[in-house]
């Protein structure tokens, strides 16, 4: 009786898918490390979105410490201030962009931000950056004082933060 020898394929079959789930799955986990560590955030100011007017794209922006914030002036009239009496953690310095213009932030200090748009802060042109995930000077965020439409709009978001 002639026994015949059959040939092993080490890339085929069940191997085969597990190299490629592993390949996969290494591959998920390198996209969503740098998208963790380094995620930068872009905030569009805007005329209007949807029915909403004079708006940021974003009104809670969540950023690690070292993120840089990008606000692009997609509608002209608009600029970014943080509001310093109470608005910024401890030691943070007074940050006004221009009317018009595009601008940045780098966030080194964790906590919560809050900025408006000088000329429309009345209109509800308000946001937030939470910084690290560091809500301890949530109690000086809630003493900020808004104004306008803003008042409102800033006790719903403060709740989200």
């Amino acid at each position: 009786m002639v026994q015949k020898v059959r040939k092993v394929n080490l890339w085929s079959g069940d191997l085969e898918l597990t190299m490629k789930k592993s390949i996969l799955t290494t591959v998920l986990l390198i996209v969503w490390s740098a998208q963790a560590i380094g995620a930068d955030t872009t905030i569009e100011m805007l005329n209007k979105k949807g029915k909403e007017k004079m708006i940021f794209s974003e009104n809670i922006a969540r950023v690690n410490v070292g993120d840089t914030v990008f606000w692009t002036a997609k509608s002209k009239g608009h600029n970014v201030e943080f509001i310093i009496k109470n608005g910024v953690p401890e030691g943070v310095k007074k940050f006004k962009s221009k009317l018009n213009k595009d601008t940045n932030f780098k966030f080194t200090v964790p906590g919560i931000y809050a900025y408006w748009c000088t000329p429309h802060k009345s209109m509800g042109m308000i946001g937030f950056v939470v910084v690290g995930d560091n809500k301890e000077n949530l109690p000086a965020i809630k003493k900020v004082k808004f104004v306008g439409k803003s008042k409102k709009l800033a006790k719903n978001l403060i709740e989200k933060l």
